[in-house]
């Protein structure tokens, strides 16, 4: 009884942090998006969830920033408003490494706010004409201590914004049906080995369970797609292949029921589970991989490093996965139970 509690308080603990904690403050975008080597130019930066206004006794920094040595400080750093600020660069009549053109991270340090970091926010072309050769200007001020934003909060990260806290519903729902088909598998397996008909509701439940939460992350899925990809859906091969991997697991069921003698379907479904089992990772872990996919963790980082989920974010992502488990087994077995209450009614044990 006391794992059901815990999915509850879980899940809405999930739920209440997930979507009420603030996202750390950053920055959207610069006006203008470009400038020229030798320009002295007034850059415009818009924010997000910053406080530029409340800059205390402490002045705001302001950096146009091409590596760790190479850096432009920013000069009448003012706030305009609490999301817009407002800074002056000299850009040195050279780039680094003599290139003709590169883009520049924007970095703004907050007294309170913390660091915003926009990267590759504004581009940097050579001027025409330009004949002073002086790098130094780019190591006039590096970028060096920096403010912490304090508080609990989670990362901004452009293009995706608040969509962000999707992470804590559509992972875990993958998460959580990888152990529904694995204790399904498992069911079936034993199974084979003792035909007991409980055994076999048990792998009916967990792959029924399995397939809800195969769907309800496709669909949380294309609700984030919308929003970050511009469209539902865009042929993305992990979206392919997840439809697939879906259809294979539907395909149990249509098995079973196409036998009138059901002990046999039974049977024949258990061992169809075992290679749907196995067809699932090459299908949603493999295969993706080997194709350009829009989705994060196609080229081979799985999307679980520092820049994709940090210390915060996992104080609500490794909770949510237990949670949404332990519902996913909860209603398994409460599915369990009213399988063999029919079947006993209905005189087939």
């Amino acid at each position: 009884m006391w794992w059901k509690f815990t999915a509850i308080a879980l899940i809405l603990y999930t739920l209440i942090a997930g979507l009420l904690v603030p996202l750390k403050s950053g920055i959207q975008s610069t006006t203008p998006a470009f400038v020229k080597t030798g320009d002295s130019v007034t850059v415009q930066l818009d924010g997000y969830n910053t406080m530029f206004l409340q800059s205390a006794d402490r002045p705001i920094r302001a950096w146009l920033s091409f590596d760790e040595t190479h850096a432009i400080a920013g000069t009448n750093v003012k706030a305009l408003s609490d999301t817009k600020l407002e800074a002056t660069f000299v850009v040195p009549g050279v780039l680094p490494n003599q290139l003709k053109s590169t883009f520049l991270n924007v970095i703004v340090d907050h007294p309170s706010a913390g660091t915003s970091l926009l990267p590759s926010g504004i581009e940097v072309r050579m001027g025409d004409g330009v004949a002073n050769s002086d790098s130094s200007g780019w190591r006039s001020q590096p970028v060096g201590h920096l403010n912490v934003q304090k508080g609990f909060s989670f990362p901004y990260q452009n293009v995706i914004y608040e969509s962000i806290r999707n992470t804590y519903y559509h992972v875990p729902m993958w998460f959580a049906l990888m152990f529904m088909f694995l204790a399904a598998v498992v069911h079936s397996i034993q199974f084979l080995r003792n035909p007991d008909k409980q055994r076999d509701r048990k792998a009916v439940a967990y792959t029924e369970m399995g397939i809800v939460f195969g769907l309800l992350g496709l669909v949380t899925g294309m609700v984030w797609a919308n929003y970050t990809w511009g469209a539902p859906w865009n042929n993305d091969i992990k979206q392919i292949t997840t439809a697939i991997a879906l259809l294979v697991y539907l395909a149990y069921f249509i098995l079973r029921s196409s036998f009138d003698d059901s002990e046999k379907g039974a049977r024949l479904a258990a061992v169809y589970n075992i290679f749907a089992f196995a067809a699932l990772f090459p299908l949603l872990y493999i295969v993706p991989r080997m194709f350009t996919s829009l989705h994060p963790g196609a080229t081979g980082n799985p999307a679980f490093g520092s820049q994709d989920l940090d210390n915060t974010m996992r104080m609500v992502f490794y909770p949510a996965i237990i949670g949404w488990t332990l519902l996913g087994t909860w209603i398994a077995e409460l599915r369990t139970r009213y399988m063999r209450l029919f079947d006993k009614v209905a005189n087939i044990d």
